[in-house]
């Protein structure tokens, strides 16, 4: 199994990229400007976080041609998640409350991602701005008090996204939640 982690400049791709690789996978961190074409022998994607405030920009490298044209699942992490929202019309706003360090998330729909894990359990959290905004094809996954939205998928497509970082040694499940995006568990 081939997965690529897109680079948009966050601080933790390389635990992505290392989580991916403890769990078996051949894992490849390469820039956001990469073209799809040169991604053919993926079997998935991971959209890593960004710099701060990245979710809130216009443009994320070729993050709009992976997300309109890639045909395998596609992971979204912090500012990948947001990227992802608002590339399907969702919106992205600063945090009312901004989230740093551990935080308990509930899980409210049963789901690939969340499968045979409990329905709450800590996460680790390192943003400024959240969805505040699903888009109207996606479905809400997972809240906190403070975020409501901590994870969501596509209806029809294999697209997740996390606001939540499942890659730090501080989220419980994170092994778990890579290993049932990848169809592993």
């Amino acid at each position: 199994m081939k997965v690529y982690v897109i680079d948009n400049g966050g601080q933790w791709t390389h635990r992505e990229w290392r989580m991916l690789r403890y769990i078996g996978v051949d894992a490849e961190i390469v820039p956001n400007t990469t073209p799809l074409e040169k991604l053919k022998d993926a079997d998935a994607l991971v959209l890593s976080g960004g710099a701060p405030r990245i979710g809130l920009q216009d443009k994320l490298g070729n993050c709009d041609e992976y997300l309109a044209y890639a045909e395998v699942p596609i992971l979204g992490i912090c500012a990948g998640h947001q990227y992802m929202a608002r590339f399907f019309g969702g919106e992205v706003k600063p945090a009312k409350v901004p989230e740093y360090g551990k935080v308990e998330i509930e899980v409210l729909e049963e789901n690939v991602l969340f499968k045979s894990l409990p329905k709450k359990f800590i996460v680790w959290e390192s943003h400024n701005d959240e969805v505040t905004k699903i888009p109207e094809n996606f479905i809400l996954l997972a809240s906190s008090a403070n975020c409501k939205v901590q994870a969501m998928k596509h209806k029809d497509k294999p697209l997740y996204g996390l606001q939540f970082h499942p890659e730090v040694e501080h989220t419980q499940y994170g092994k778990e939640i890579f290993m049932n995006f990848l169809g592993l568990r």
